[in-house]
């Protein structure tokens, strides 16, 4: 067994930059998203950044997992965690987007925008999550 403390730093970073990211998008959405679709659409743009959040936060645990218990230099351990990843990132994004959906309030077009938005500027954090540190290269830094 490894150290916990980081595998376990490397997540708290990630979901540090996850919230920093959101944030940002929300903020650059804001004024826009206000004068096309008002008050929803507001609500909307909120929505569809906190599905996106929350998808690559548990998206992300396979991987957190992974470093946590993964020997030293075992980079053949890696490919899976990362893949499994990318699937349920993909599955929560999908679920929770469907579910928003489901309580009607949110107008459809402006929410399924900032879901996209949003997941594609996370999707740089994760990429960088996934590859940096770890049992990808060997290194318990995360």
């Amino acid at each position: 067994m490894t150290d916990p403390r980081p595998a376990a730093g490397g997540y708290l970073r990630f979901l540090g930059q996850l919230v920093a990211v959101t944030v940002l998008v929300a903020l650059v959405g804001w004024f826009p998203t206000r004068r096309l679709a008002g008050e929803a659409g507001l609500a909307a743009l909120i929505a569809g950044c906190v599905v996106t959040m929350l998808a690559s936060a548990f998206g992300a645990v396979p991987i957190a997992v992974a470093r946590r218990f993964a020997p030293p230099g075992a980079p053949a351990a890696a490919l899976g965690p990362v893949l499994g990843s990318m699937v349920l990132r993909l599955g929560a994004t999908v679920f929770l987007t469907w579910a928003a959906t489901l309580v009607g309030r949110f107008p459809l077009p402006p929410l399924l925008l900032w879901v996209a938005v949003s997941y594609a500027a996370q999707l740089v954090i994760d990429t960088r999550y996934a590859v940096r540190g770890g049992p990808v290269h060997g290194e318990m830094n995360g």
